[in-house]
């Protein structure tokens, strides 16, 4: 026994006892029924005494009083309750054992002083009966929500109406009940985010459902605590309040817009309804704290929608793509799809048709350009009247030959206007004129924002984004410039939606869906700090359930994926030469040409091998033209004693190659997908360069052999980049290799991408350098990508292989010797720059 503390001895304890209006005679038992056990509130395990019936309406006369009553339960039989008459000058009375009359007279003048102390004043009374004094509504509702817990923290036993726990959870929820809309005419599905739906409000209080003019008699009748439809509901003003502020602050006429129905269908919280923000860049102190207010009044109410039959049906499509009618596969394309992008391609008209943004997120190989182009066949095929707007695509510099390739290839029916480099069109009447005639523009994102004006004021069917992670600084200028364009689709093609920051995120889907995701400040308090700073598991699904409807990303190493790839898969990057690579490549050949006529023999052969070189180094980088030895100097110049590249040497090494730049992109991309590569190249210091580049940009050590490396270090190499078990900062993922040192005789199957960043003239050599990474001990598909220098000898040569004709027996040797045996007109043919390709 603790020291102080004196055991109750009394076979009962008091319990105050809440009892709920009676309609008419009193149909209850007297004593009750309780449940529970120890301190605290209870509730009555039945309806309560003298449960009555109303009308079930809204508009039924207010209940009668609630009251209080002393009651004392048996210690030994808990259910059982005596009534107690409790006087003002407190003396009990009643009918109880006995034994128990000691006990009452001895605490009943106690029970009447903590009453007085706990219950507001006048609630206890002088008299016969202390506790005679009926409670209004608002007194049972003060007793409920303060007086009762009061109680209890004094050590009192509460005892309230067995409905009273769940009526205090069961809050009204408000609902948007959208109306089914009109068809439109000439049966045009595209509406938009921002299309306008007319919609009723509805108030849900459990299962029953109020109209709002059923809601607002309810309001209006002021009271707390209300019998409705056979049910006791319990009304919180301050959340009625807030319903009713909810309903008022949005003009019916108006309607919702289908991005506020969409948020809020895909959420079930009324801060999706807020989460539009105040619009991109907008930083005014009010319109935050407004936000901030909506956000925080949202979490009190419960807001729901529901959707007609018509947006049901859309919605749940949303959700499931793969559920998604496909379409038939375009007559004009040349491919045949596999089953997922099929997927994406029916995905992309799907959306298009009803004006929802699309980005596209397939890992890297997956034929991200594949489904985009039988997208836009799709259009071209069904447009209506037979008119089709032409699609824009901007794209990196550095893939813009890349995309010409290939719509030649796989859409040869369409007709393609390229719009870059010095001799693009440059007045908005003659663009227009000729863009109206193209099916697909195609541009670079440097080219839209230098022509911002003039391409803003055409009208797109689609705007279509190639490595969409080039606008993720929603503050560039050239950003700014991609959002402005006007077009009636805009998709985003994506490996890495997001590199680093989910701000990345909130700018791609800033430009497909205007606005969906908030402003960006607001972005960045409602989901980018609390997941990135805390890890919020809630955010992070919230944001999750926005964006899926928008977003298709199928990976590599999804089982539906993985057996449908092949288990080596070569793919062609197309590059266009940079400005100062075509000038140079131009400049070797012209020199060549001019001096073929005065050689001969020996001379003639070695004039035509040493411009061959030349030309290959040209289209790698233009610091291969001064020397293997300037060039091993240029990759390390600028470094600091730190061992990096100063800021500017590396931009200016990656922006003088488009191969370089092409090939960081890609690097980067398959490393956030946190795979491995194999990068093959015939020059020194190529190899030299495109390590140093990686490893500042990847921030992580790069490998490079070569036919100088000794062989013990050969060794270490090979075995660091195959090891599993490294710290992050010791592990190497990218190994760069000489195409004759490395081709051969090595293990490096911990790679799944190999690189050809300059062209070997025999497949086969090309076959065995790949045959690194593609071999017993690989566990993954090989994804092979060759690069190609558009308009230059490398295409040429490539399409010799390619189509098999009579020169292809010469290319196929182990030597470049064939090519010295060439006419000069035949030299003219293979070297000469194609301008048709070039910038």
């Amino acid at each position: 026994m603790r020291v102080g503390w004196t055991a109750d001895l009394a076979p009962f304890r008091p319990v105050l006892q809440l009892l709920e209006p009676k309609a008419g005679k009193s149909g209850g038992r007297a004593d009750g029924g309780a449940e529970g056990k120890g301190s605290g509130a209870r509730r009555e395990a039945q309806g309560g005494a003298g449960n009555g019936e109303d009308d079930g309406g809204v508009g039924a006369e207010p209940p009668a009083e609630w009251k209080l009553r002393l009651v004392l339960q048996d210690k030994q039989d808990e259910p059982r309750l005596v009534p107690v008459r409790l006087a003002g000058t407190g003396e009990a009375f009643g009918t109880w054992p006995s034994g128990w009359t000691a006990h009452v007279r001895e605490r009943a003048g106690g029970w009447l002083e903590q009453l007085r102390a706990s219950l507001p004043a006048g609630l206890v009374a002088d008299g016969d009966d202390a506790l005679r004094r009926p409670l209004d509504d608002r007194a049972a509702w003060r007793f409920l929500t303060a007086d009762g817990p009061k109680l209890v923290a004094a050590g009192w036993q509460v005892l309230l109406p067995a409905w009273w726990e769940a009526a205090r959870r069961k809050k009204p929820k408000l609902r948007a009940k959208i109306e089914q809309e009109q068809p439109q005419g000439g049966g045009r599905s595209l509406f938009g985010l921002d299309a306008i739906l007319s919609f009723d409000w509805r108030i849900a209080i459990g299962d029953a459902e109020l109209s709002e003019a059923e809601f607002k008699r309810l309001v209006a009748r002021g009271e707390r605590l209300v019998r409705f439809r056979d049910r006791w509901i319990a009304l919180d003003p301050e959340l009625l309040a807030q319903i009713q502020r909810a309903m008022d602050g949005m003009d019916k006429s108006q309607g919702l817009s289908f991005q506020d129905v969409l948020q809020l269908h895909l959420l079930g919280l009324a801060e999706a309804a807020d989460a539009n923000g105040q619009g991109a860049g907008d930083g005014a102190e009010s319109a935050e704290d407004a936000e901030r207010q909506a956000v925080e009044a949202a979490a009190r109410v419960q807001i729901e929608v529901e959707l007609n039959e018509h947006l049901a049906h859309l919605v749940s499509q949303l959700q499931q793509p793969s559920e998604l009618p496909k379409p038939a596969t375009p007559t004009g394309l040349h491919a045949e799809l596999r089953s997922y992008q099929r997927e994406g391609f029916a995905w992309l008209a799907f959306l298009r048709r009803f004006g929802l943004g699309a980005v596209l997120a397939d890992d890297m190989g997956l034929g991200k350009t594949v489904q985009l182009i039988s997208y836009l066949l799709d259009m071209k095929e069904n447009a209506p009247d037979g008119k089709p707007q032409p699609a824009l695509i901007i794209c990196p510099t550095s893939v813009l030959g890349n995309w010409q390739k290939e719509l030649q290839r796989f859409a040869p029916s369409l007709s393609v206007m390229l719009h870059y480099g010095s001799g693009r069109l440059s007045g908005s009447e003659a663009f227009a004129d000729a863009a109206s005639s193209a099916d697909v523009v195609l541009t670079s994102y440097a080219t839209a924002s230098l022509d911002q004006e003039m391409l803003q004021t055409f009208q797109w069917a689609s705007i279509c984004l190639d490595e969409a992670q080039n606008i993720k600084n929603a503050q560039t200028k050239q950003s700014a410039a991609v959002r402005s364009f006007r077009a009636r689709h805009r998709v985003a093609l994506t490996g890495t939606p997001v590199e680093n920051r989910l701000a990345e995120l909130w700018s791609i889907y800033d430009f497909i869906a205007p606005g969906y995701l908030g402003s960006q400040r607001a972005f960045q308090q409602r989901f980018a700090a609390a997941i990135e700073q805390e890890g919020d598991a809630k955010k992070t699904a919230e944001l999750r359930r926005l964006i899926n409807p928008f977003m298709l990303r199928h990976k590599k190493k999804d089982p539906s994926i993985q057996l449908d790839l092949p288990d080596k898969n070569e793919m062609k990057t197309y590059i266009h030469l940079s400005a100062e690579q075509a000038a140079s490549y131009d400049r070797i050949v012209r020199e060549l040409l001019e001096k073929l006529n005065k050689l001969e023999g020996i001379e003639r052969k070695g004039a035509v091998l040493g411009a061959l070189t030349r030309l290959k180094q040209a289209c790698d980088h233009p610091s291969l033209l001064e020397g293997e030895a300037a060039d091993t100097a240029a990759a390390t110049a600028g470094r600091s004693s730190g061992g990096e590249l100063a800021e500017a040497e590396l931009a200016a090494a990656v922006g003088r190659s488009s191969k370089l730049e092409r090939l960081l992109d890609m690097v980067k991309e398959l490393r956030d997908e946190g795979e491995k590569c194999l990068i093959f190249t015939q020059f020194i210091g190529m190899g030299r360069m495109i390590q140093a580049v990686l490893e500042q940009e990847l921030g992580e050590p790069v490998l490079y052999l070569h036919g100088g490396t000794p062989k013990l270090q050969r060794d270490r190499m090979i075995e660091r980049f195959q090891a599993r078990d490294l710290p992050p900062d010791e592990q190497p993922n990218v190994f760069v290799l000489s195409l004759k040192a490395g081709g051969v005789g090595l293990n490096l199957t911990a790679a799944n991408h190999v690189f050809h960043f300059d062209r070997w003239w025999n497949p086969a050599v090309e076959n065995q350098a790949t045959d690194r990474a593609y071999r017993i001990g690989q566990t993954k598909d090989v994804q092979v990508h060759k690069f190609i220098s558009l308009g230059t000898l490398e295409e040429r040569i490539d399409e010799m292989l390619e189509s098999k004709q009579a020169l292809s027996d010469n290319v196929v040797s182990s030597s470049e010797g064939w090519i010295t045996e060439l006419s000069n007109d035949e030299l003219r043919d293979l070297f000469t720059l194609r301008r048709n390709w070039s910038a």
